[in-house]
């Protein structure tokens, strides 16, 4: 069995965008099929400068899915 593909939110604490992505994630992950880890950009010099205006930031590897709102088709496109 393949392992499901592992998204990247990148976040920082008390952002209300962040918080609504990840629980829009949690209603998606079963019926698509993926893992999500969170990363907190405030704990990283180089991410705090590369997301500090988009967050929350979603990616897949280096590819980015969407920023400051789920993107639900650019999510499944990916996945598919």
């Amino acid at each position: 069995m393949t392992r499901p593909p592992v998204l990247t939110v990148y976040s920082r604490m008390g952002c209300h965008l962040c918080d609504d992505m990840q629980a829009q994630l949690m209603r998606l992950q079963s019926q698509l099929n993926f893992e999500f880890e969170v990363i907190d950009i405030d704990e990283d010099d180089a991410l705090r400068e590369r997301f500090n205006a988009k967050v929350p930031v979603l990616a897949l590897g280096e590819d980015v899915i969407c920023c400051h709102f789920l993107d639900e088709r650019s999510l499944r496109d990916t996945l598919a």
